[in-house]
């Protein structure tokens, strides 16, 4: 599987930006997908994730709640990230994930249970 993602640029603060993460090679139908960030200087972090259990489901860290939606599109092989009312510590590379578990909630923000990952893209929030 390779992922893509694009979409990322520079905003104000407040503003909004809709990543998109292509997925290559495999049908990821049933895949979990996430999107995780890393900021310079810190550790990457999970932003959200959408998994199939019976239906699909959203997952999102706190900080994201209410302003992020993370959504997907099967047929296009695709996953999204609409990013709204934007923060300058939203700032940070954005890197989307993929694996063909249907992780539990437990594990499902360790990055170190993905398997593939996009190469990442960058957003840039001015205050």
């Amino acid at each position: 599987v390779q992922l893509q993602a694009s979409g990322g640029g520079l905003v104000q603060a407040g503003g909004s930006l809709k990543l998109s993460c292509a997925a290559s090679g495999r049908t990821f139908s049933r895949y979990t997908m996430a999107w995780f960030r890393q900021a310079p200087g810190k550790e990457r972090e999970f932003v959200a994730a959408i998994r199939w259990s019976g239906g699909f489901t959203a997952y999102y860290t706190d900080s994201v709640k209410g302003r992020f939606t993370v959504t997907r599109d099967n047929a296009k092989n695709t996953v999204y990230l609409q990013m709204n009312s934007l923060k300058p510590e939203d700032t940070a590379v954005y890197y989307c994930a993929a694996t063909s578990l249907s992780l539990i909630v437990g594990v499902i923000r360790s990055p170190g249970r993905y398997d593939y990952w996009g190469q990442g893209t960058q957003v840039t929030v001015s205050s």
